[in-house]
């Protein structure tokens, strides 16, 4: 079982960044959006719908309060992980 799992699972404690991407991960996937955590938990990749094109990267960044992509030109609350996840899955479905 991998480390993202276990984490999920709570077996293993999960904190700051990789929680606030483990969070929108779940939400994407409620959306029915392909992501998957990455660089030891640093990064979320989301996957674009039909594997067309590049994936979109996303970072915890600004201190730990914003969701950011798009070389952090777009960006959005981490305090908003609902939002957040609607307005990515838009972003990768364009």
């Amino acid at each position: 079982m991998d480390m993202i799992m276990l984490m999920a699972q709570g077996n293993l404690p999960l904190e700051g960044e990789a929680n606030k991407l483990l969070q929108l991960h779940n939400r994407l996937t409620d959306l029915r959006i392909h992501s998957e955590l990455r660089d030891n938990n640093t990064a979320l990749m989301i996957h674009r719908p039909g594997g067309g094109g590049m994936p979109a990267w996303v970072f915890v960044g600004y201190g730990g309060t914003y969701f950011s992509w798009q070389s952090a030109q777009k960006r959005h609350p981490v305090s908003d992980v609902e939002g957040a996840a609607k307005v990515l899955a838009e972003y990768v479905s364009r």
